[in-house]
């Protein structure tokens, strides 16, 4: 484990309820250049279609916007679900936001739709067909970025040529699988799907291949994290986060709900234990509870980077909780260099 772990931000743009799509973009710029001066290292973006809460269904206009609106940070996709596109038309994309922006765009790959079963139909035709060519296809893009394309019939410009790194996201040993045997780095979706997680990387370390790309295991855990000043004020802000599931096991899409007391009598035994098994994956509490807490997570999961995504209502406390996670991640840092010392 290095004595430094890098942390990063995916936001996914979900408007809250008295919002829109307008001010939900407005503020999503406004969180990135916050991570961008805090010192975050990522500002991922995922793609989501047919849901009328979130604003990022057209990611990579959105990363292009984000990327004007910053300096330093990197920005990316957590993900782009490949099976909605043509590898030739993602490379052409990330080619140009790379040529814009270098050495500060990512590309982060799914297999998922990113929707339900009819508006992937409607996205792909042969959605299905090219999710089962999901592996082809991350070599298709490879390709399309490799120098040695050049004498190919078809070819990505000006991706060609230009260094964009991928990462393989995903939530299943499936994943795990790809990403090891591609050499290529490694995003777990703990945010809403722990439970492979742990096996997930251990299959990944365990059958790694080194590539032209990277040459050692490079893992990412994505968690949820709600930070404040009291833990008392945590947990009350993350009745956000428990709502939005909740509404997801009841397929009652929702904007993102202000907090409220009493969560668990709203919610039946059943319901429950799925939020409970979605969220398990989560920080919340004051800095000191949740330093204690990532730390331990950090050193029985191995990862070389934590990022974190806080569905929270009020805007201005998702910008403290920021603040806070960066002194929370600082503090960790000091402590492993300590024990590296000792």
């Amino acid at each position: 484990m290095s004595a430094s772990l890098p942390i990063s931000i995916l936001e996914l743009a979900i408007i809250a309820e008295d919002s829109n799509a307008t001010s939900t973009l407005e503020r999503t710029k406004l969180l990135a250049q916050t991570a961008d001066k805090l010192g975050y290292k990522r500002f991922w973006l995922a793609e989501h279609h047919n849901m009328a809460h979130v604003a990022s269904s057209a990611t990579v206009v959105l990363i292009g916007h984000i990327a004007s609106q910053t300096q330093k940070i990197r920005v990316g996709s957590g993900g782009i679900m490949l099976p909605n596109h043509a590898p030739l038309i993602v490379a052409e994309q990330f080619g140009t936001l790379a040529t814009l922006y270098p050495n500060r765009i990512d590309l982060g790959l799914g297999r998922a739709p990113g929707t339900d079963g009819l508006t992937a139909q409607a996205i792909r035709k042969d959605f299905v067909e090219q999710s089962q060519r999901f592996p082809e296809n991350v070599t298709a893009l490879q390709d399309f970025f490799n120098v040695n394309n050049a004498s190919a019939k078809v070819r990505a410009f000006p991706a060609e040529g230009v260094s964009v790194p991928i990462w393989i996201l995903g939530s299943s040993l499936d994943s795990a699988a790809l990403a090891a045997s591609k050499g290529l780095p490694y995003a777990f979706a703990g945010h809403f799907a722990p439970k492979l997680m742990h096996q997930a990387f251990q299959y990944y370390r365990d059958h790694f291949e080194p590539s032209a790309y990277l040459q050692k295991p490079k893992m990412m855990a994505c968690v949820n994290a709600v930070t404040a000043d009291t833990d008392e004020e945590a947990a009350k802000l993350a009745t956000s986060l428990t709502q939005m599931f909740l509404n997801l096991i009841r397929n009652d899409r929702k904007p993102l709900q202000p907090p409220v007391e009493g969560i668990n009598d709203q919610m039946s035994e059943v319901e429950k234990f799925h939020v409970d098994q979605m969220t398990a994956c989560s920080f919340v509490g004051s800095p000191e509870k949740i330093a204690r807490e990532l730390q331990q997570f950090i050193q029985y999961t191995q990862i070389n980077e934590l990022m974190i995504t806080s569905p929270i209502y009020d805007f201005d406390a998702k910008i403290k909780s920021m603040h806070l996670m960066k002194t929370v991640a600082v503090s960790i840092i000091t402590s492993k260099k300590e024990n590296l010392v000792l």
